[in-house]
Order: C-alpha cells, then structure tokens, then sequence
C-alpha cells in the first residue's frame, strides 16, 4: 500500500522558517515527480512547487517564488519543502503529492496523496 506522510508543520511567527517532509513507502518515487501543494479554508488546492525525478527540474507556485525550495532525497524515498521568511498568508494544510500524469500545476494529474500537515502563521 502506497503512502505519503508529511511531518514538520506548525505554529510560527512571521519571518521564521520551516522545513517540511513527505516520506513515501510502499513503492519507491525515484523515478517520478513529486510535488506540494497547499489549501486554507474556504480555498481550493494550490501549488507549490514540484520537483523532477533527478531534481534537475523544479516549479514554484508565483506566491512562494524565491522563499521556498523544494527538493528530495531519493535513497530515503523522501521531499523535502524549505519554507522560508513565512507570512500569514502561507497559513495553509500543505500536501505532498507523488507520480504526475500531466501539467504540474493541476491537482487533477496526481495520482498520491498524503493526508496533510498544519502551516500556521502568525503576525
């Protein structure tokens, strides 16, 4: 059974970090895309950023360009998401997602999901 699990949300200030992770198991990704995404409530499902099997391609959502940094360790089987200088309107359940079947920037063309974990932050 596949699974994603992300790890490394919390509750920070304006200006702080974060590094979130996504841990897949059950199959080995190093051959696909993987990706993150974000929604805040009453939203729908936005981009982040995605990252190519050999991490020689990476896309940035243009409200997160230049702050965050997606990459992957594929002999741990894992993405990482590097949040920096965070700003309240980051506030949001961030996603990973694996295997791309289509445009990056669609949450219709991932195929796994992992079930989320909590950004919040606060001015």
């Amino acid at each position: 059974q596949v699974q994603l699990v992300e790890s490394g949300g919390g509750a920070v200030q304006a200006g702080d970090s974060l590094r979130l992770s996504c841990a897949a198991s059950g199959r080995t990704f190093s051959n696909s895309a993987m990706s993150w995404f974000r929604q805040a409530p009453g939203n729908d499902r936005e981009f982040v950023g995605a990252i190519n099997w050999n991490a020689a391609t990476t896309a940035y959502g243009d409200s997160v360009k230049g702050r965050f940094t997606i990459s992957r360790d594929n002999t741990k089987n894992t993405v990482y998401l590097q949040l920096n200088n965070l700003k309240p309107e980051d506030t949001a359940i961030y996603f990973c997602a694996a295997q791309a079947f289509g445009t990056w920037y669609s949450v219709d063309s991932w195929r796994y999901w992992g079930q989320g974990t909590q950004v919040t932050v606060s001015s």
